[in-house]
């Protein structure tokens, strides 16, 4: 089969599982109409990316002119073991072009290759794309708040550049997960005003919307606002 007719059959699947109103509800939170949706959801774009993964490299070779296409892509791709995900590590994260995207690309085996992917997650978050530094920071998130990590992912913090609207989110979003891990640690890291205003404030609101600290450690942290 071509790549032009496995892109053609590859469409019309995803148009099977077309959803209108989704659609429109989804291109509303991604806030940037130079995307182009087919409105699938999220759990389905999940089973085709298991389905196509023994033709992940078919898959890659498609244009992204569609969000479901990207996102099926990098969901593939972060199914593949460590070997085969970092062959095409550096093409997906090229792809990434806004939030959703970037925080649905979780590559699992990063779980068990911590270190080594380490230098990737420092020059991704040295560079100067949004979504490069997003992704930087939402893969500490994910994989990188374990107690070991901390001096690392406190440099890390430094140097990108929360300017960039979804850097600044992903920031916060990350302080906020540490808070909940390493409480006392991560207080004294706010107490130091490393962070611009803006993040150390959103840092607090997002771990206060959380049900895992308790009332007084809320309490103490809305004390810290700025």
């Amino acid at each position: 089969m071509s790549g032009a007719t496995y892109y053609r059959e590859f469409l019309a699947e995803l148009q099977e599982y077309c959803d209108p109103q989704y659609r429109e509800f989804h291109k509303k939170l991604l806030k940037n109409d130079n995307i182009n949706l087919i409105g699938v959801r999220i759990p389905q774009l999940r089973k085709l990316a298991k389905k196509h993964l023994q033709n992940v490299d078919g898959l890659l070779a498609m244009p992204d002119e569609y969000y479901e296409v990207t996102f099926v892509k990098l969901t593939a791709v972060s199914l593949l073991g460590w070997e085969e995900f970092l062959k095409r590590v550096e093409g997906c994260v090229a792809l990434i072009d806004n939030w959703a995207t970037c925080d649905c690309f979780v590559p699992k085996c990063i779980l068990k290759h911590k270190q080594e992917f380490l230098p990737y997650v420092e020059k991704y978050a040295l560079s100067d794309g949004e979504y490069y530094q997003r992704f930087a920071l939402t893969t500490l998130l994910h994989f990188y708040v374990d107690g070991n990590h901390a001096d690392v992912i406190r440099e890390i913090l430094q140097k990108v550049n929360t300017k960039y609207y979804y850097v600044h989110m992903a920031a916060a979003w990350l302080i906020a997960e540490m808070l909940v891990k390493d409480y006392d640690n991560t207080v004294k890291l706010l107490q130091s005003g490393l962070y611009d205003i803006k993040t150390h404030n959103k840092a607090i609101q997002k771990a206060c919307e959380s049900f895992r600290l308790t009332k007084e450690q809320k309490n103490f942290l809305k004390g810290m606002k700025k």
